[in-house]
């Protein structure tokens, strides 16, 4: 992967297995708990035709998933560093629009 990420210019192409290639090149394992963000973050964009930032992210989960699974800790620990980024990357979305 180059220095910088390549996001899905087609998202319906997105698929569970190109999330595995892009999370291995982040050194992230993707699990179900996993999966499960980045189903929520596609079932976003399709809503709302954006790609979640973090507070929307979290505010998102939390409804789906619970509260515990949308709390930013939890979210840091599953995608370090910057995970609205991140989840959009291998969720096969767009860039959110304010994150660097």
């Amino acid at each position: 992967m180059s220095d910088k990420p390549t996001y899905l210019s087609n998202l319906p192409d997105w698929t569970v297995e190109q999330a595995n290639v892009r999370a291995a090149e982040l050194k992230i394992r993707l699990t179900e708990e996993h999966i499960q963000v980045l189903l929520v973050a596609r079932m976003f964009f399709d809503e709302f035709g954006f790609s979640p930032s973090m507070r929307p992210l979290c505010k998102s989960v939390s409804s789906s998933l619970g509260v515990e699974k949308g709390r930013s800790l939890y979210l840091n620990e599953k995608f370090p560093g910057s995970p609205a980024k991140s989840v959009a990357l291998l969720a096969g979305l767009p860039k959110p629009k304010n994150c660097l």
